[in-house]
């Protein structure tokens, strides 16, 4: 049984769907030939730390919260479709991590920015050529909220 923390009953004040699966965590997984520079670029880099590798697939998964984790599994991209998958990760200071990604030589593949929406972000890619959203909410007065 799933315990209901909204005055609705439902988990973010959503209602309560009929059939709903009560999902714990979703993990992207990524098809990759380097796994050993994913490892480099996903605990060196990011610092997720190693869950479990079997080998054929490594979860990372964060210290800070053991939820968010991602699972890269050995073989090959489509040559002709390449990779079809983009991720967004949510980091504390966005500043030190883009200069860690340039001390590093990681592809930028767009420029650390704040947005109007109020987040500051940059993207890197990984060594799949996977898109890396790396942002953080702004803390100024009123950053990320819609005005009346």
């Amino acid at each position: 049984m799933v315990k209901k923390s909204s005055p609705d009953n439902s988990p973010f004040g959503m209602g309560n769907k009929e059939g709903s699966m009560g999902i714990r965590r979703i993990v992207p997984n990524i098809v990759s030939s380097c796994p050993d520079l994913c490892r480099d670029f996903y605990a060196g880099f990011l610092g997720l730390q190693v869950a479990m590798d079997m080998g054929w697939i490594a979860t990372y998964v964060s210290p800070d919260n053991p939820t968010a984790q991602i699972s890269i599994i050995r073989g090959e991209n489509s040559p002709v479709a390449g990779p079809s998958v983009s991720l967004s990760i949510e980091v504390e200071d966005v500043d030190r991590t883009h200069e860690e990604a340039v001390a590093r030589r990681y592809p930028i593949v767009y420029p650390l920015t704040d947005e109007p929406w109020g987040v500051r972000r940059f993207h890197v890619a990984d060594p799949n050529g996977v898109i890396i959203n790396v942002m953080c909410h702004q803390t100024r007065e009123g950053a990320g909220q819609k005005q009346p």
